[in-house]
Formats: structure tokens, C-alpha cells, sequence
């Protein structure tokens, strides 16, 4: 239910969701000790953050002596590119900055810099996390100022921040995710970024996973993940909720961090069984491995189902990218929307459309016992390096 609420905000480009900060930390510290200077003397862009409500900025800001960091930058969307119900009124966090402009309040988005001698911040010792490593930021410390324009991405303003920048780290809109990845790519930019694992089947998206510029972030690899929501956001299904600070939120499947930074996960091979071994003990199989009828690969149900001892293709889930290891397997290709017909996949037996109406040329299927036709979903074709 919390995806159709999903679905349902991407179709009002409703794009407020606010990660978690447990879930930031987690992931940046896993870049951390991967390699401890990895943000020494950069510059981190975070251009989708409302220094009120962001957590990346938090995180980034009150850790910027312990990284290293040259200069953060944070910017937000401006108040009408948001599609709330209900008036808006801005905040006393808005209302008693020293900048506060009503002309520039609700067509403005934010600016927050912090660099080397910026004395605009302050932290609070008195309520530090544990499992932070550093005291919580005090967010009234924080002497934001407007932009020029509405904070989009796409804008001249924030592009030329991400000119700047050396790493960019965000949620970015989900609507707009695919436009998000070209633009980073474009700039030619490092960047840790939040998305649906849908994501990965996209044009714009899966071409720089099988050519390895692109891969799975370190610490979500399955469940949900809660998100914050605006107080607008109406709580109509299962999975939402409101916090213990009174935040309300919502439960998302399917989350997954992408990257193009390197961390450890991604070099560990994977343990696998032989053939025989996952016949007789992974249930998924039902006794066999299945050939598809239109393409030399046999279907792999699950990810630990990926037998050591074969070596043609294998059509994998997309989960399978979680614990993907480069030195392990080739990635050839996937099968969803064009790039099933790119891959030269034999349009299926038209009696067979009687038989399973979902089939569409461009995608895998298999006969089973009976000779009914079955299309699995989503797969990567794989084969292993030797």
C-alpha cells in the first residue's frame, strides 16, 4: 500500500520524502571505512535538501571536521513547486532567520554553504546519538540564504553548483530520477544517491550498471525503509505512520542506494552451490533448472539459487545487483521494455498467447511441465568470468 501512495504522489509530482538519518549514516560510513578519505577536500553538493528538514544536510554538515570536508552545499525546491492541499504558512525556523524575505519565501528555494571558516554553525553535546559518532546539529545555527531561482536541479543556478562540486549525495525527486541520473552524468560527478529499485531496468539507468559505472550502494538490500513526509501528506494506508517526534511517514519496498563510489560489499564474491546441490535443496527450482524457449539462458528463481558449475547465461532477479561482484560476472543484459528485443529474444509462439495473454515479444518465458508458457519477472542475463 505504501508504493501505491508512492504512485500516487509521483503522478502529483508530490516528491517529499525525507530519508532517514539512520539510513544516511549507515551507508556514508560504509564509504568511510572503505576509505577514510574519500570526501577529504571535496566539495559535497546536496541539491534536492531543505536545510529545515533534510537529514543529508544535518548529517553532512555536523560531521564536516571529521570528513574532511573543503564545502557543503545544500539547496532546496521553493514552497509553490510543491503541490500541497492545504495554505502554506513558512516556519519560525524560516520567519526568524536574519535573511527571511516574504517576496522571496514561497518562489525562492534555500541556499546553505559551509566551508572553511564559516562560523555559522553549532552543534548541542547534550542530546548526542551513539550510533552518530557526532553531537546533533542545531539547525537554528544554520544561516541559510535564498537563491536566485526555484532551486530545480535542472536550473543554470544549481547546475553550476554541481560544476563545483566533487561528490553529490541525495533523494533525488523519484520522478524525475531518470532526468537526476543523466544530469549527474553529464557533470561527470561522484555521487551517492536514493532510489526504487525499479530504477534499475531503466534506459537512462541499467546501460551504466552493465558497463560498470554504476552499481548498488552498501546497506539496503531488501525490507522497507520509512521515509518523513510534509504534514499535508494524507496517511490512507498500511505502512504509515507518525514518529516519536511527531513526523509522519510512510513505509517504501523496493529502496536501494546507487553509487559510483567505491565500497568494500562490492569486491566480495559470492558463496555459491553447484547445479546439483540447489536442485536438491532450493525449493524455488522445483526439481530443475528451466531453458527459455526464446533464448539460450536458463532461469535462476533466486539469487542463491546461481549455480557455480554452469557456465552459459542465467537470467537472475534484479536483486541479484545487491551482492553483484564485478570480478565475479559479466552482466550481458536485461529484459525489459526495448532491451529484450535488443537482445535478439525470439518472439514467442503466437498459440502460446491463448495459453498466457501477459506474453509480449521482448521478453523471456519458459514452458513448464505442461507446456504452459511462463514469463518470470524482471531479469538480468549473466554469465560467469573465468
Amino acid at each position: 500500500m505504501a508504493n501505491k501512495n508512492l504512485g500516487e504522489a509521483k503522478a502529483a509530482k508530490n516528491d517529499e520524502f525525507y530519508t532517514q538519518y539512520a539510513d544516511i549514516a549507515k551507508e556514508i560510513e560504509a564509504y568511510i571505512d572503505f576509505n577514510p578519505d574519500v570526501f577529504r577536500g571535496k566539495t559535497v553538493l546536496l541539491p534536492c535538501d531543505d536545510p529545515e528538514w533534510s537529514n543529508f544536510t544535518k548529517y553532512f554538515a555536523q560531521n564536516f571536521e571529521r570528513f574532511g570536508l573543503k564545502k557543503l552545499i545544500s539547496t532546496s525546491y521553493a514552497i509553490h513547486s510543491k503541490k500541497y492541499k492545504t495554505p502554506w504558512q513558512p516556519t519560525l525556523f524560516e520567519t526568524e532567520n536574519p535573511n527571511y524575505n516574504p517576496a522571496k519565501s514561497e518562489v525562492c528555494g534555500k541556499l546553505f554553504v559551509l566551508e572553511r571558516g564559516n562560523a555559522g554553525i553549532a552543534t548541542r553535546n547534550d542530546d548526542a546519538d551513539s550510533d552518530v559518532r557526532a553531537p546533533r546539529l542545531d539547525i537554528h545555527a544554520l544561516q541559510w540564504t535564498y537563491l536566485e531561482g526555484d532551486g530545480d536541479f535542472r536550473s543554470d543556478e544549481v547546475r553550476a553548483f554541481r560544476d563545483e562540486a566533487d561528490i553529490i549525495v541525495t533523494n533525488p525527486p523519484f520522478s524525475l530520477f531518470r532526468e537526476f541520473v543523466e544530469w549527474l552524468v553529464q557533470g561527470k560527478k561522484k555521487f551517492v544517491i536514493i532510489g526504487n529499485m525499479n530504477a534499475i531496468s531503466y534506459k537512462e539507468v541499467f546501460p551504466l550498471i552493465k558497463e560498470n559505472k554504476i552499481w548498488m550502494g552498501e546497506s539496503i538490500h531488501s525490507g522497507d525503509r520509512a521515509f518523513n513526509v510534509p504534514n499535508e501528506y494524507p496517511l490512507e494506508a498500511a505502512g504509515c505512520g507518525i514518529d516519536e517526534t511527531g513526523r509522519k511517514y510512510i513505509q517504501v519496498k523496493g529502496v536501494r542506494w546507487f553509487t559510483n563510489i567505491d565500497h568494500g560489499r562490492r569486491h566480495q564474491p559470492m558463496a555459491l552451490n553447484t547445479m546439483a546441490e540447489n536442485i536438491k535443496h532450493n525449493k524455488k527450482l522445483g526439481g530443475k533448472y528451466y531453458h527459455y524457449a526464446n533464448y539460450d539462458a536458463i532461469e535462476v528463481p533466486t539469487t542463491d539459487a546461481i549455480p557455480s558449475d554452469y557456465d552459459g547465461t542465467m537470467g537472475v532477479p534484479l536483486s541479484f545487483l545487491d551482492k553483484y561482484c564485478p570480478e565475479q560476472f559479466e552482466i550481458i543484459g536485461q529484459t525489459q521494455g526495448d532491451s529484450g528485443k535488443e537482445l535478439g529474444l525470439v518472439p514467442y509462439d503466437r498459440a502460446l498467447k491463448k495459453l498466457n495473454p501477459s506474453l509480449r515479444d521482448g521478453q523471456l518465458y519458459y514452458l513448464d511441465e505442461k507446456g504452459m508458457p511462463i514469463k518470470p519477472y524482471a531479469r538480468i542475463l549473466i554469465r560467469h568470468k573465468r
